[in-house]
């Protein structure tokens, strides 16, 4: 019973065990919902969750240690106010392109902590009274990724943009 035990214990951690720090030619694409966000105002009725996806590549390795990655992001965000006299709806549609720093330094199995900045431009599609322009614009974010297999992780991050939380799924390639 024991060396069964044993074996079972063993097994499953060598199963749900990985190596996870993110290294130059790492690949990830992030599917997230996003709560909160800075675009709407204390007047709003109403807002969608944000969604993004992202993705990343690791480029180079720097001292420290970690691994510097590239990537593009694409979120949205819609707003809604109702008032007597009509309705007004802000729909954010957010590109950029992003850097962070991940760094490799923990040495926690399935564990990939980052941050980095964002240079973006948001297109907003407005229907209401008043006028409204695109801009760009610039955010900070940190995150972390916790892999389930070599392939799939849940994530988790914090950014000053589309959403203050997104949290999501991960795919390593």
């Amino acid at each position: 019973m024991i060396k069964k035990a044993l074996f079972i214990t063993i097994f499953s951690i060598s199963i749900f065990t990985y190596s996870q720090e993110f290294n130059v030619g790492t690949n990830n694409i992030n599917l997230g919902i996003g709560f909160g966000g800075n675009f709407g105002n204390y007047t709003t009725s109403s807002q969608s969750p944000g969604y993004s996806i992202t993705y990343e590549r690791g480029i180079w390795e720097v001292p420290g240690p970690g691994v510097v990655s590239l990537g593009a992001y694409l979120g949205t965000k819609t707003y809604k106010y109702n008032y007597t006299l009509g309705n007004d709806k802000w729909n954010y549609t957010i590109i950029g392109i992003r850097g962070a720093y991940h760094y490799n330094g923990l040495k926690i199995n399935n564990l990939d902590v980052y941050g980095g900045l964002m240079a973006s431009y948001n297109i907003l599609s407005y229907s209401g009274a008043g006028s409204f322009n695109n801009k760009p614009s610039a955010t900070g974010f940190v995150g972390g990724r916790w892999y389930f297999s070599d392939t799939f992780a849940a994530f988790a991050e914090a950014s000053y943009g589309v959403a203050y939380i997104t949290l999501g799924a991960s795919l390593r390639f």
